[in-house]
């Protein structure tokens, strides 16, 4: 196994692990944005305002995205385990 194909492997990872979280860092952003501004406005400043809203979007958004996120993990789990043999030169 050569540089370039662990260097290969590693940043389909790092793009895999990005393309995973994105769905519920955005969800969290968006959401944690919005209830901070509704504080601002309000001046209500309640800890648990914040984090019980986030919570309830990033489940809802793990219960939409699950599906694609599993499969997106075994299809490059897959495309892992069929790159094997060339790895190992045979």
């Amino acid at each position: 196994m050569d540089t370039s194909a662990v260097l290969d492997i590693g940043l389909q990872a790092l793009i895999l692990a990005g393309k995973l979280a994105a769905p519920i860092l955005i969800t969290a952003l968006v959401v944690g944005f919005a209830v901070s501004l509704l504080q601002s406005i309000t001046q209500v400043q309640e800890v648990t305002l914040s984090f019980v809203p986030k919570a309830i979007a990033v489940a809802i958004a793990l219960l939409i995205a699950g599906h694609w996120m599993i499969g997106e993990v075994v299809s490059f789990t897959t495309q892992m385990f069929g790159r094997i043999p060339t790895l190992l030169g045979g």
